[in-house]
């Protein structure tokens, strides 16, 4: 199989500071179990340029930062609140390595929306990431209707967590069939479901394929563990460019490893790894042209 420049589609601000925080800010919170396989806490970088080493080392091209907002459902405050500063140390360092995702608050709209607006224009950002549980709202609530107008307005596609949430949040407000309304009422919207959708991947699988604009994230999970479904539908005609590789954290090298060992045909390969993140997000393009 040919080497391809991987893109991992889904990743955090991974400074000491910020994942010092974070952790911090989890103390009496149930802590993701994918965390704890990591030795209790998402990976950190002493500098930029140890991260971009990692990244040449494991063959990644390109990092999606995300601005993740995360609401805490237990304690009822912004636990996570990655600033938008935070994202672009990385972006306007590394332009050609690292690509922003503005975050939102549907407690804060107006706020969110000038923000988002601010980062996709002004400096760039291809898109924007949600992550809806400790919020106590599901994805089609209306306050995140507003959210999907500005996406469709920008011509931005918008990534949802979707399936179950580790954290000690309401899971069900993840379900992936709340998509398909979504897109019932926004049919240009182009949407991310991130972290696969388990336990309810057919769902997934379902919406993605009703709708032309839903792509399907395998973030968060190890290749090795994806449902034998999800792994037949990247192989298939119609989801071989619906699929976007990523990890959320996971070691880059171990998870590309995993995934060419699923028996890949190698176009499809290098369309999960690569080229459907490049056309989805147009990074073809400089940011900002229409």
């Amino acid at each position: 199989m040919e080497e391809v420049k991987a893109i991992d589609f889904m990743y955090y601000v991974a400074t000491p500071e910020f994942i010092g925080r974070w952790n911090k800010a989890k103390e009496g919170e149930l802590v993701c179990r994918m965390e704890r396989a990591l030795g209790g806490s998402l990976p950190s970088f002493p500098s930029l340029e140890a991260m971009l080493s990692a990244m040449d080392e494991a063959g990644v091209e390109k990092v999606f930062i995300t601005q993740c907002k995360m609401w805490s459902y237990r304690n009822h405050w912004m636990y996570m609140d990655t600033q938008l500063e935070e994202v672009l140390q990385y972006t306007t360092r590394s332009p050609d390595r690292f690509v922003g995702l503005a975050g939102y608050n549907p407690y804060r709209i107006s706020e969110s929306l000038q923000e988002i607006e601010r980062a996709v224009r002004q400096y760039g950002f291809r898109g924007v990431y949600v992550h809806i549980y400790g919020f106590d709202i599901p994805l089609h609530d209306r306050r995140m209707y507003p959210l999907y107008a500005k996406c469709v307005e920008l011509d931005v596609p918008v990534s949802m967590q979707v399936g179950h949430v580790l954290e000690g949040m309401p899971s069900e407000h993840g379900r992936p069939m709340y998509l398909d309304r979504i897109l019932c009422d926004f049919p240009t919207l182009k949407v991310v479901g991130a972290h696969t959708g388990w336990p309810w991947v057919e769902e997934l699988l379902s919406v993605c394929y009703k709708w032309d604009t839903v792509w399907i994230g395998i973030d968060a999970w190890m290749p090795k563990y994806l449902k034998p479904e999800l792994v037949q539908f990247m192989n298939s005609r119609l989801g071989q460019d619906r699929v976007l590789w990523g990890t959320n954290g996971l070691p880059w090298k171990q998870s590309l490893e995993q995934l060419r060992a699923l028996g890949l045909k190698p176009e499809v390969y290098r369309k999960v790894v690569r080229d459907n993140a490049v056309e989805l997000f147009r990074l073809g393009v400089p940011a900002g042209v229409g």
